[in-house]
């Protein structure tokens, strides 16, 4: 191993739970289960795979948390009642036979959920139609529609299917979870101003748009007790506003790390385009050095962009722990193995992709 790969293979700690390195397989949507949502046997093959690759933590797509409004996709896999939970313990106990770690993503994809088999029509913390247009390549066609607003009672339900379904990924034998606040789901419509128009204890300013974030913390790390890792993914941009920055731009940094910082999040999860690029135009700090900066005790993972070793290691200098890996692991899924063996590392095929993007058979092949 060349020396100057060293660091990216050190031990890390989040939360008392160990991890052999600091390469993480990202989440990413690859709607493989089956129709009720059950994990399957391909989708244990998949994690599988990156775990006997030397990854040192894997997270899981994101996973729907009730049996109401949460779901985004079809063939999204759930985990909202014991099969779902008896089906993730066989993926559980898959990846952890080869060393790694794995974490469950909790999402619920409010306004943009273009697939829900318990529901028809969607909900989101305003009555605001999303941008953009849903994603053919998670059997979506066309605009999004408008959803009807929260009620106070949806959002508490909505909170204690996170909370519920935390448990039950501790159950499957999960060593964490991670609470989905990004991209464009429903943590993150609270989280932005347009998609926000509330004028109650959910809405307002930044810091009143960090209520759902914090409420749905609070239940989780209720549910799992202190030991197991909480953390929090944060981004700027969504599945359907790519390019969305914070109006804040700084401040809004400041608020919504320190806020996840103070709540004892056991480390948050930065992702952007290309995270180690200026979080804002004409500034100089990435999101993941402003995440250290406001949340200087907080384990961070980065995500986005990253394709090689050098790269990571300044993701890692700019004040990461540890960075996530999406489609250049969907290429090389042993990438850990890969630079260990000072061995070249294969281009992203697109077309794994495509049409859907669900797992496929020349995947497992590899």
């Amino acid at each position: 191993m060349s020396a100057n790969t060293d660091s990216l293979f050190t031990a890390t700690d989040i939360n008392g739970v160990s991890l052999r390195n600091r390469f993480a397989v990202a989440p990413m949507t690859r709607v493989s289960a089956s129709e009720d949502g059950t994990a399957t046997e391909t989708m244990a093959r998949y994690y599988e795979r990156f775990a006997r690759g030397g990854f040192g933590l894997l997270v899981t797509e994101g996973i729907y948390t009730d049996q109401a409004f949460a779901q985004g996709y079809l063939h999204q896999p759930g985990i909202t009642d014991d099969g779902q939970v008896q089906a993730w313990r066989r993926v559980v106990d898959s990846v952890h036979q080869h060393g790694a770690r794995f974490f469950a993503q909790l999402m619920h994809a409010g306004a943009i959920s273009q697939g829900n088999r318990f529901r028809d029509t969607t909900v989101g913390p305003s009555a605001v139609q999303p941008k953009g247009h849903q994603m053919e390549f998670y059997y979506g066609k066309g605009a999004y529609p408008a959803p009807a607003a929260m009620s106070e009672e949806q959002i508490a339900d909505a909170i204690e299917g996170f909370a519920a379904s935390a448990a039950r990924a501790v159950a499957a034998g999960f060593d964490g979870v991670e609470i989905h606040g990004a991209n464009g789901y429903l943590i993150d419509q609270f989280l932005t101003d347009y998609a926000n128009r509330r004028d109650d204890r959910w809405g307002g300013d930044t810091l009143r748009r960090t209520a759902l974030v914090r409420a749905v913390f609070e239940a989780v790390r209720v549910g799992v007790g202190a030991g197991v890792p909480v953390g929090v993914r944060i981004s700027q941009g969504k599945v359907n506003d790519f390019t969305h920055k914070w109006a804040g731009r700084e401040q809004d940094a400041e608020t919504i790390f320190g806020t996840l910082a103070d709540a004892g999040a056991s480390y948050i999860h930065v992702t952007e385009h290309k995270v180690w690029e200026p979080a804002f135009e004409g500034g100089q700090h990435s999101l993941v050095a402003l995440a250290r900066r406001y949340a200087p005790h907080v384990p961070l993972i980065a995500n986005g962009g990253v394709q090689d070793p050098a790269r990571a290691q300044e993701v890692m200098a700019a004040g990461a722990d540890v960075v996530a890996l999406g489609k250049v692991a969907l290429a090389n899924s042993d990438f850990p193995n890969r630079i260990r063996a000072l061995q070249e590392v294969a281009a992203f095929d697109p077309t794994i992709l495509g049409p859907i993007a669900n797992i496929k058979p020349s995947e497992l092949a590899a």
